[in-house]
């Protein structure tokens, strides 16, 4: 399909005067020629286009499937093209102006059952020190509600298992403290026992920041945060999850869990670490859908 002479010149100038890269070009490219399709469809140019025609372009992007994210770039193609042609004198107003860009919607954490975080965690057979490890890591993940980075950050100095805390460096380099609970700090005690770490632990530590890890791999150095991701996901696979366990889904599990389990909002954003509320409260539709999920199934009056 041969492009708009319109087009084709903003294509130009995006090259030339902003200096996009080719890839940026190709994807206007590719936007632009969708509504140029869409455009001929209803027999009006660029020059001619209207308010009204674009949000049908849009509306036609939605229900063929097309991620809203997606019907978002291909707006900002089309907003690009108008303001362009208003400034080369093409047209004298701009249909764009008053069209909103889509939403996009946030995706809804896809936490797991109780029972199933469950089986993760039986999922860690025996008592030698690769074990240890690993079941303080998948104790620790569930019991804190941590981001994988905070977990392979910690050092010995962050926890103090006496009282069953953790201090956690979060986004921002803002530290927190967190309760560890009863079973990620006995899982940890575990893997401090000479059976467990102490297997790790080189003659000679090649960094003091090695030393003071509280998680090591088999060379004797901090576990980085791609290795924690693996043997979390090792896990789901052996607990029969599939590709549906990560670090990420635990912290997800953490807060739906609690708040399923009648915690307060605003505690629950204090543990994870959210600077705005807005950010839990997603947790909180996930956990109402999963009510009304239950209630519908299980009410003999709920669906009549």
């Amino acid at each position: 399909m041969e492009r708009h002479h319109s087009i084709d010149d903003f294509l130009a100038w995006l090259a030339i005067e902003k200096g996009r890269s080719a890839k940026t070009i190709a994807s206007y490219r590719s936007d632009l020629l969708r509504y140029q399709e869409h455009l001929m469809q209803v027999k009006v140019t660029p020059q001619e286009a209207s308010a009204e025609d674009i949000v049908e372009f849009l509306k036609v992007l939605q229900s063929v499937g097309l991620a809203a994210a997606s019907v978002t770039r291909n707006l900002v193609a089309v907003r690009g093209l108008h303001r362009f042609m208003v400034a080369e004198e093409m047209r004298f107003d701009d249909p764009t102006v008053h069209v909103e860009i889509p939403r996009v919607p946030r995706g809804l954490p896809k936490a797991l059952s109780e029972s199933e975080v469950l089986a993760v965690l039986d999922a860690v057979l025996g008592d030698d020190h690769v074990a240890r490890r690993d079941r303080a890591i998948l104790e620790a993940l569930y019991g804190t509600g941590a981001r994988v980075g905070e977990l392979a950050g910690l050092s010995l100095g962050d926890l103090d298992l006496h009282d069953g805390l953790a201090r956690l460096l979060g986004k921002g380099n803002v530290e927190r403290i967190v309760p560890l609970g009863r079973q990620a700090a006995a899982a940890l005690r575990a893997w401090f026992e000479p059976q467990g770490r102490g297997q790790m632990e080189p003659k000679r530590w090649a960094r003091r920041s090695d030393a003071e890890a509280v998680f090591l791999n088999h060379r004797g150095s901090r576990l980085s945060r791609q290795s924690i991701w693996s043997i979390v996901c090792r896990y789901g696979s052996v607990a029969g999850l599939g590709g549906k366990l990560t670090p990420h889904v635990l912290r997800h599990c953490f807060a739906t869990h609690m708040l399923n389990n009648g915690a307060d909002i605003r505690t629950v954003q204090e543990l994870l670490g959210h600077a705005s509320i807005s950010t839990t409260q997603v947790y909180t539709k996930v956990a109402n859908e999963r009510l009304l999920s239950v209630y519908r199934s299980a009410h003999p009056r709920a669906t009549l």
